[in-house]
């Protein structure tokens, strides 16, 4: 038996280390007096503005050949790979996204075994499972992963977690935890997401629901961090308690709920797109009306992480956070 398994993680590297949720895991690791080492990985140079002491940070794409190098050089024993292009801006293509997402997690797999990595922690997401008509009211860990090939970001964390099963079959000395994680929201949170609760008007397709489960980014910083200290392998939904409607966040929000019929979005969107005024086409319109809603049984029983906040409670943190800076722009102004 390898006893090394049995050793506590004290060398870690994170991908994507300069991202939103990459900046708190940094912050936090470096907080802990039992991690000896943090490396930072980035593929653009962090500002010294944003480094945190101690950290040692280090300029590498998760495509690039040299990553293998980089984990022995430190000698890390884990990695979190948070490296993704989840909200494209406007010069990115579907190429592009793919050699990011799925190549590079690929990348940092080989690196992992071939470095002797001992456990690895992925940022995957529920949109893995796909926007299905008969996705269930409630998603386990145990339903299939079926993505939506027409929707980029979900057909690729399909695909990265169809690569993350071959490695845990071929390869069971790289321990793995895999979060997949509901709807972020946080402080600092601005994605397209973010963007629909923004309008004057709450969109929704007519006959939905479309219930979201929001998740605080401390939480998901929490749950890494806690994957890290506990070595708790699996692969777990993360995701607060509870679920809200769209009808019930227009209501939050004091805000009208604008129902449309899907045909009549699915148009607007196909001329949108074509117009080149939305970056968004009529493949968004599942995307919308058949979310995957995360049961997050597993993740407290299993895995030991109850979140702080609920869906709800996430989201009137949000929503606060939101009025605050609003109310102070209004301020600034007046």
């Amino acid at each position: 038996m390898d006893n090394t398994l049995n050793l506590p993680l004290r060398r870690v590297l994170i991908t994507g280390a300069d991202g939103f949720l990459g900046r708190g895991v940094v912050a936090a690791l470096a907080q802990l007096p039992d991690i000896d080492t943090v490396v930072a990985l980035d593929v653009r140079e962090v500002p010294a503005t944003r480094r945190v002491p101690g950290v040692i940070y280090e300029v590498q794409d998760v495509r690039g050949a040299e990553l293998q190098g980089v984990m022995q050089r430190h000698a890390v024993d884990a990695v979190i790979h948070l490296a993704a292009i989840v909200t494209p801006g406007a010069e990115s293509n579907r190429e592009l996204e793919y050699s990011v997402d799925v190549l590079g997690t690929r990348n940092v797999l080989k690196g992992c075994v071939a470095a002797g990595v001992r456990h690895l922690v992925v940022s995957s997401s529920g949109a893995a499972y796909g926007y299905h008509a008969d996705n269930p009211a409630w998603i386990d860990e145990d339903h299939a992963l079926r993505g939506n090939e027409s929707f980029a970001y979900s057909h690729h964390k399909r695909l990265v977690e169809e690569m993350l099963a071959t490695y845990r079959q071929r390869h069971p000395q790289l321990q793995q935890t895999v979060l997949r994680i509901g709807t972020i929201l946080g402080e600092r949170v601005n994605n397209q997401i973010t963007a629909l609760f923004d309008k004057p008007q709450i969109l929704a397709v007519r006959g939905s629901d479309s219930p979201f489960v929001f998740i605080w980014d401390e939480d998901v910083i929490g749950c890494i961090v806690h994957a890290i200290r506990t070595g708790h392998a699996g692969c777990f939904n993360v995701a607060g308690d509870g679920a809200l409607t769209l009808a019930q966040i227009a209501a939050l929000l004091r805000k009208p709920l604008l129902a449309l019929p899907a045909p009549l979005l699915r148009l607007a969107l196909r001329v949108g797109s074509r117009l080149r005024v939305s970056r968004y086409g009529p493949e968004q319109l599942d995307f919308l009306r058949y979310r995957p809603v995360l049961s997050n049984h597993r993740l407290k029983t299993e895995f030991g992480y109850a979140p702080a906040k609920s869906s709800l409670e996430a989201f009137l943190a949000f929503k606060a956070v939101r009025e605050k800076r609003r109310n102070t722009h209004l301020a600034t102004f007046a």
